[in-house]
């Protein structure tokens, strides 16, 4: 039987973030599956962005931490991720917003991320494409911004198969061994793989994993559409994420033009990939309501992916209680791609060491759902 120390299922960025983080460590044989291609899931259908303003403490450490593999991408892993650093701006118009993001802001500043309040008259000068008139004002961190998912997962799986890492395309996860409490094999259509420790990195497909296991992960697939304009000139290439907090619509500059989306706050859960026609119709409305300009902008596409949302908007990071030797890094609610790379090495830490000290991640174990220790990110698109 096939032997590994460590089964990563699912190749996206948290995959190969954890794979190559694991054999940075020297931690053995490693295996990653993937039941598509590296970087081609939920990873590849982000719009890329990374940020520091979050509001709970663990979330804006994990910022912190992967922003110093963001900012110096380059000279760690040798690719061009085509990073961006304009700042993201959120724009308030609800008062309970205010309060809440002042209260954000003040935790931010303290632990040294470079925010600040801006009141309308600033964001008519950082995004001069919107309306300002009902705005109660906003907070802005120059530092956060965007870069290219794909490059980037892609640049963490070759360094990892650098490193010796297997990675095994169009091999899905098809179940497990398991021996009263501990994880003897994970299954594959190629047979086992018998290992010490298997880790789901699975996205928004977790909870199907965890059912193979056994167990009710509470990470859920939601439908997310972004769109992409041709070339439109009519706005500086320069201006920050523009985030509508009270609609969750956004728009940043993307090559020529300009990606944009927003959630729908009706959107059922489910593995429908296509785009809604009429929920398009209703994005494109509110950019041209917040942002009057892209009346004259021209859609060039638009696609759909999934975010893995769990019960308090934060993932779920470290080891199953359950089952002896399986772990679970999944259900970022939208933010996976930004933290990957802290992730990755934190779990490494957790896995190798027994703690994580990068980060203390214990506030994201997973048995908190079972434990009612819900710990809930309020800063989310």
């Amino acid at each position: 039987m096939e032997r590994a120390d460590f089964v990563i299922i699912g190749a996206g960025i948290m995959g190969c973030s954890v794979a190559y983080h694991l054999a940075e460590r020297r931690a053995g044989r490693i295996v990653v599956l993937e039941r598509d291609e590296i970087a081609r899931g939920a990873t590849a259908d982000a719009a890329g962005g990374i940020r520091l303003q979050f509001s709970t403490e663990t979330n804006i450490r994990l910022s912190l931490l992967s922003f110093e593999y963001w900012e110096h991408f380059t000279e760690r892993f040798g690719v061009d991720i085509g990073l961006h650093q304009y700042g993201y701006l959120f724009l308030l118009t609800r008062p309970e917003d205010v309060s809440a993001f002042r209260a954000s802001l003040a935790l931010q500043t303290s632990l040294g991320v470079p925010a600040r309040w801006v009141e309308p008259q600033e964001i008519a000068e950082l995004q001069p494409a919107v309306r300002t008139d009902d705005l109660l004002g906003g907070t802005f961190c120059p530092r956060d911004g965007w870069c290219d998912p794909y490059t980037a997962t892609m640049g963490f799986a070759t360094a990892a198969r650098e490193l010796g890492v297997e990675f095994r395309e169009h091999c899905p996860v098809t179940g497990f061994r398991i021996v009263g409490d501990r994880l003897q094999a994970v299954l594959t259509p190629e047979g086992e793989i018998a290992c010490g420790t298997a880790i789901i990195c699975a996205g928004p497909y977790t909870g199907e994993v965890g059912k193979l296991a056994g167990l009710e992960l509470p990470v859920v697939p939601y439908r997310r559409m972004s769109f992409v304009t041709e070339p439109f000139e009519l706005v500086p290439k320069t201006v920050p994420m523009t985030i509508e907090f009270e609609s969750s619509l956004y728009f940043h500059p993307e090559g020529e033009g300009f990606l944009f989306g927003m959630s729908n706050p009706n959107e059922p859960p489910g593995f429908h990939k296509t785009v809604d026609p009429e929920w398009m119709t209703r994005t494109v409305e509110a950019l041209c309501r917040r942002a009057p300009v892209f009346e004259q902008a021209r859609i060039r596409r638009g696609w759909a992916g999934f975010y893995e949302v769990t019960p308090d908007a934060n993932p779920l990071i470290g080891r199953i209680e359950e089952i002896d030797g399986l772990a679970v890094a999944a259900g970022f609610s939208g933010h996976g791609f930004m933290h990957g790379p802290a992730v990755g090495r934190c779990m490494a830490e957790l896995l190798l060491d027994g703690v994580a000290t990068s980060v203390d991640i214990r506030a994201f174990s997973p048995a908190r759902f079972r434990r009612g220790q819900l710990i809930q990110e309020r800063n989310v698109i």
